[in-house]
């Protein structure tokens, strides 16, 4: 083979050697037994067909390419944001591979978990010696502050209860009787990824609060709870703070995984960095209220919140774009007194700016957008403001109720008439869609670009661009670290999308002498 020590090259252009090709081509030939290009090709062009596509929709026992991930993996993030503590599954060694894989290449940084190795003999006899063995190793090890406990398929479909398990290892001694071991159940197959942070971020307030209400009361500390959910770009938790300390107020981020998932290469590995610390957590139902930021993904946390420790919780939507950071700010200075500073103000004055001088090429511009509700609903939002038309709108986790409410908001704006919303579909169903109504645009992770190349596929005519905005983003580089809440989070978004529409447009002018007539390096 050509690859050798001083000659070494990634996939592409490797595997376009003659001797990879010759490879391939065996393979083909002799174990493949595949179809030929023509019947390829033939079955090909029917799936792009409005006959497909309701047959497509007809599924009901099958999930093809799903728009979401698994409980355990929500609660290992939730899990991360808390000072001094390593997440742990109550499950295989597979299952916790996948889920720092997932989030080590989303990231880019290692990322702490740890898993009992439940094998065979545990799904029949049950995971208790797993847990109370496993327990003991990672403290020894790891030297945590904390453990965060969550469960897989297997613990779950055994009926292993954490909570027995975790007072038997106490009662034995393999951990000690105060040590914090915060824990959720989190079944894979039910719910999703973020179905998973929002029940391990309520055992978690539950393991710190629930008894020790004791003299606590809403406004005691005079600060101000901020629960982000299942949140994975960084420049959020740090406009977040930006626009507090703008503000001047107090506020607390209840899980806060920034520093552990942006750590510095200065020749020290840190396996924990930041994060929420307990005396916040055992102090945080003495604010004056907790905001959600990402209100449908946390619904068990507003139970708990609101029954517990008596707060509010302002209704409030995912604070993107325009009006509803708007909303988010002045609900922050009803709560604390805190008039909203000229500095704010000029931001939201850039932000409109911004917005004027890219409306032309927004207006009217039609985008299928999938991904996680809270940011689904703000990102449809913000396009209507934009001018341009969320045609196909695809949350494979979402509910009925979340539905209706996202149908009341496109009915708000003249743009979102035309709009279309799937619950409980996956990617295979938004394929369908973008073949037979086609947009200008497809907005959500890197899984979408088979779509795009199954519409290029098709013809460049028939192309739809992946705008890369949302979890995960694997075949990009340093995304994560962008932002996409605040007046700041709609420049980038804002920014984002103008960009693809004029890189579209270059492609389609570049033709020397045939389509070149896009004259915007001379107006």
């Amino acid at each position: 083979m050509s690859q050798n020590a001083d000659n070494i090259k990634p996939c592409y252009p490797l595997f376009q050697s003659e001797e990879y090709q010759e490879v391939l081509a065996r393979k083909r030939a002799v174990a493949e037994e595949a179809h030929s290009p023509e019947k390829v090709q033939e079955v090909f062009q029917w799936t792009t067909t409005e006959e497909y596509k309701e047959l497509n929709f007809q599924r009901e026992a099958l999930t093809v390419d799903p728009a979401k991930a698994c409980q355990p993996l929500g609660s290992v993030l939730c899990s991360l944001g808390f000072e001094n503590t390593l997440p742990y599954v109550h499950g295989s060694q597979g299952c916790v591979a996948y889920f720092r894989t997932y989030l080590n290449r989303h990231f880019r940084e290692p990322v702490a978990c740890v898993s009992d190795s439940m094998t065979e003999d545990a799904a029949v006899f049950g995971g208790q010696k797993n847990i109370m063995e496993g327990l003991q190793n990672a403290k020894a090890l790891y030297k945590p502050a904390m453990i965060s406990i969550s469960t897989t398929c297997m613990a779950e479909v055994i009926g292993d209860d954490l909570n027995a398990f975790i007072g038997n290892a106490r009662k034995e001694g393999y951990i000690p009787e105060d040590f914090p071991t915060p824990y959720a159940h989190t079944p894979s197959f039910v719910g999703s990824h973020t179905t998973g942070w929002d029940n391990m971020f309520e055992g978690t307030i539950r393991y710190f609060t629930v008894n020790d209400m004791e003299g606590k009361a809403p406004g005691k500390n005079g600060k101000l709870n901020l629960v982000p959910g299942f949140e994975t770009y960084l420049g959020n938790y740090r406009v977040m703070k930006r626009m507090m300390k703008e503000m001047g107020v107090d506020a607390t981020l209840l899980c806060d995984p920034e520093e552990v998932l942006d750590t510095p290469a200065d020749g020290e590995y840190r396996m924990y960095a930041g994060g929420t610390t307990q005396e916040a957590l055992k102090d945080a139902p003495n604010a004056r209220d907790t905001i959600l930021l990402q209100p449908w993904q946390l619904e068990k946390t507003k139970k708990f919140v609101q029954g517990t420790w008596n707060h509010e919780v302002p209704k409030l939507n995912i604070p993107m774009g325009v009006e509803w950071t708007d909303e988010f700010l002045m609900k922050v200075s009803e709560i604390t007194g805190q008039p909203i500073p000229a500095s704010l103000e000029k931001e939201r004055g850039r932000l409109v700016d911004m917005i004027t001088d890219s409306h032309t090429w927004l207006h009217g511009k039609t985008y299928a957008l999938y991904g996680d509700a809270d940011f689904v609903m703000g990102m449809a939002k913000f396009l209507m403001e934009l001018g341009a038309e969320p045609r196909h709108i695809l949350v494979h986790h979402a509910n009925k109720r979340w539905k209706k409410a996202m149908e009341k908001v496109l009915s708000e704006s003249p743009y979102g008439a035309r709009s279309e919303v799937h619950v409980n579909r996956d990617l295979w169903h938004l394929r369908s869609l973008v073949f037979t109504d086609k947009p200008d645009f497809l907005i959500g992770n890197s899984y979408g670009k088979f779509i795009q190349r199954d519409t290029l596929a098709k013809g460049k005519e028939f192309e739809v661009p992946l705008v890369r905005i949302g979890f995960p983003i694997f075949d990009r580089h340093h995304l994560h670290r962008m932002t996409t809440l605040g007046y700041e989070g709609g420049m980038y978004i804002l920014t984002t999308l103008v960009n693809a529409v004029l890189e579209r447009l270059d492609e389609e002018t570049s033709i020397m002498g045939e389509t070149d007539y896009n004259y915007d390096l001379v107006r």
